[in-house]
């Protein structure tokens, strides 16, 4: 019976890896996560927002999608360093789908911060949120960022009043650049064009497995279509283009590095503003 087990899983961990999307590394051995709804934090301190997908399938299949958590982690870590605090927003609110594929064994133990937790499984729905109250939005990658994000229009007006009315920062890792394709500026621009870009390519998918055929559009090629300039390496290092205050990663090990360039983005920017607001008489 054993043996039998051990056969099982092993079929199983093959089928898991031939199915999911990309923007993963090794898994530790997690349920899915599973709550309910909670509120956006209070209080004065500055805040960043992260946008996720609720999407537990690709497409209309019923091959399972998943937030990338270690890209939820290693950005939360860093904005929570730099003090900023830190809310979850979701197409549906609630619980977000966390697959054991998309935890990899560095923040496994992560899954037991109740400081992250509890936001990821109560994120708010767009309309439990405030745009006013935040400095910047941050789209997180995993397979289900590609769907039911990039087309939301209650996040699209969320991400723009950040960006146009708060003078905030876009950023987007890996598959959560999908979430920035449709933003448009004010007089119908789309914020990426005449931009550098990155985000995960569709050359890097399997595009022999199935989950890539449920993709709705793909991230390169529409960034390009947008009038964007979509910039990537060849390897799994780190790659962030910033270009203004819009900040773009390619990769799961973009994502610490993302989250800094968002730190210096708004460092620069709040310093930028109080020189003006000191020149004028």
């Amino acid at each position: 019976m054993q043996t039998l087990r051990t056969i099982a899983t092993f079929v199983l961990l093959l089928l898991s890896v031939w199915l999911g999307g990309t923007c993963t590394t090794d898994a530790a051995p997690r349920s899915t996560v599973t709550a309910a709804v909670g509120q956006p934090a209070g209080g004065q301190q500055d805040r960043i927002l992260f946008i996720l997908a609720s999407a537990t399938v690709h497409g209309t299949s019923t091959l399972p999608a998943s937030v990338s958590f270690g890209e939820v982690v290693h950005a939360w870590d860093v904005f929570h360093a730099a003090g900023y605090a830190v809310d979850f927003v979701s197409p549906d609110g609630g619980a977000v789908p966390i697959l054991d594929d998309y935890v990899s064994d560095d923040v496994a133990h992560r899954l037991d911060d109740a400081r992250i937790m509890r936001g990821l499984r109560g994120t708010v729905t767009p309309a439990q949120i405030d745009p006013t109250q935040y400095r910047a939005v941050y789209y997180v990658g995993g397979s289900n960022a590609m769907y039911g994000v990039a087309e939301n229009v209650a996040l699209q007006r969320i991400a723009m009043q950040v960006y146009e009315g708060n003078g905030g920062v876009i950023s987007a890792v890996c598959h959560g650049t999908a979430g920035i394709v449709n933003l448009q500026l004010a007089g119908g621009q789309y914020l990426v064009s005449g931009k550098r870009i990155s985000g995960y390519p569709e050359e890097h998918e399997r595009q022999d497995a199935p989950y890539f055929h449920q993709f709705p559009f793909l991230i390169r090629q529409t960034v390009v279509s947008r009038g964007g300039a979509f910039r990537t390496v060849e390897s799994d290092d780190p790659h962030v283009e910033v270009d203004g205050r819009l900040v773009t990663g390619q990769n799961y090990a973009s994502a610490t590095p993302v989250a800094q360039a968002v730190v210096e983005a708004l460092r620069v920017h709040t310093v930028q503003a109080s020189n003006q607001a000191a020149a004028q008489p």
